[in-house]
């Protein structure tokens, strides 16, 4: 890494935050001629994306839409996103030889481990002039004549451009602060009350106990409410419920809020279960169940008295059926909460918008000042999505 002198205390952008998007913004500016300096108070840069996609980063998806952003202006995040597509980070992958894989629902990864992802996002700052500085803490921002002066444990340093990109509050074990909203506020923007997002469900009494019993199981399901709908795996936990589909109706759940979930993920289960009656009639439901769901959930199903005691399906009327098949396609829970910012992938809610320019991601109360990344309120979907709005806003504030 470059030496940096201690002397070098003005520059054309000073990015706070050392992230997917501080570092994306450092390059990209530095194309664009400016002078720029990065730097973040934890020692390594880029955890967020070294931890990523169980180590290999799931850095875009090909789906990309903004429909996959949740944002009170469901507009807002419309014009970064068309500037700069998943496809534009492939390009920049192939410059550095960086090979990729498709997984399921357009997730793309690294082929070896996230690191490299990393090291391509230095690798570009550094060619461009940018620099960093690590383990530094700032201690005071405010405006002047021609830009902002921001005290940090390393000195005073001088900026025309401030760019805000230290992220949310999700992870505090990785060094998560709300440093970014307090510096949108101090500036006078709105902040959007920040949630937790693409985080587990716990559950109490009962249920939790009843799940914790079947711990580790999976299956597929369709986590739904009144605002979206979601057809992935649901993992039982200790706690309560998690995988894929559980996190991604996560952003879309308030407090006290039931989730109804498809246990037969769009089978035809009355139909099966009918065929299943015409060739094993002295077979129980049990049995036929089996055949649609994982054994250790029927048992536990048919404890809880969600499935009715029938030693035979001879015995099993075609209303009951449907009736069964209803009851298993509309499973209704109400999670306690969730497991909160200790696991959660994201923040929902963030820096309002309206105070924003989508072009430029500028302030448009005070020139100058940027915000960009998980600090706003855009929140992606679950695989890939959140590192393409990093890189998008990025690019859109660089190219202002």
């Amino acid at each position: 890494m470059p030496q940096i002198a201690k002397s070098e205390t003005q520059f054309d952008a000073l990015v706070i935050g050392a992230g997917a998007a501080g570092l994306f913004y450092g390059a990209r500016a530095g194309e664009a001629g400016l002078r720029v300096l990065v730097i973040d108070h934890a020692a390594k840069p880029a955890e967020k994306v070294r931890i990523s996609g169980g180590g290999r980063c799931n850095f875009t998806n090909v789906h990309t839409a903004p429909e996959n952003f949740i944002c009170a202006n469901p507009h807002f995040p419309k014009s970064a996103l068309a500037r700069f597509g998943p496809q534009d980070f492939l390009d920049r992958l192939a410059r550095h030889n960086i090979s990729w894989h498709e997984k399921t629902l357009g997730q793309l990864f690294c082929d070896g481990r996230s690191g490299v992802i990393i090291d391509m996002l230095l690798s570009e700052l550094y060619e461009t002039g940018g620099e960093l500085r690590l383990a530094t803490l700032v201690h005071g921002v405010e405006r002047t004549g021609t830009g902002f002066r921001v005290g940090t444990s390393g000195g005073t340093i001088e900026a025309a451009r401030l760019v805000i990109a230290s992220g949310g509050l999700s992870i505090p074990k990785m060094g998560a602060t709300g440093f970014a909203y307090d510096i949108a506020r101090q500036f006078g923007h709105a902040v959007i009350e920040p949630r937790p997002a693409l985080v587990p469900f716990v559950l109490e009494g009962r249920e939790k106990e009843d799940f914790a019993s079947i711990s580790g199981l999976a299956c597929p399901v369709r986590a739904s409410n009144d605002r979206a709908a979601f057809t992935e795996a649901m993992l039982f936990t200790h706690r309560g419920l998690s995988g894929p589909a559980v996190l991604q109706i996560s952003s879309y759940w308030a407090a006290g809020e039931a989730v109804t979930f498809d246990l037969l993920a769009g089978l035809d289960a009355a139909a099966a279960l009918t065929a299943f009656k015409a060739e094993h009639p002295r077979k129980s439901l049990l049995t036929a169940l089996e055949t649609l769901l994982p054994n250790r959930l029927v048992a536990l199903l048919s404890a809880r008295g969600e499935i009715p005691a029938v030693a035979r399906m001879a015995d099993m009327p075609h209303t009951a059926i449907e009736a069964l098949v209803e009851g298993l396609s509309r499973w209704t829970i109400t999670p306690a909460g969730t497991e909160g910012w200790r696991t959660a992938e994201v923040t929902a809610g963030g820096i309002d918008t309206d105070g924003l320019s989508s072009k430029t991601m500028e302030s448009r109360i005070v020139p100058g000042l940027y915000f960009i990344g998980e600090c706003v309120d855009v929140t992606g979907w679950l695989g890939g999505y959140n590192f393409q709005w990093a890189w998008a806003s990025a690019h859109a504030a660089a190219r202002a």
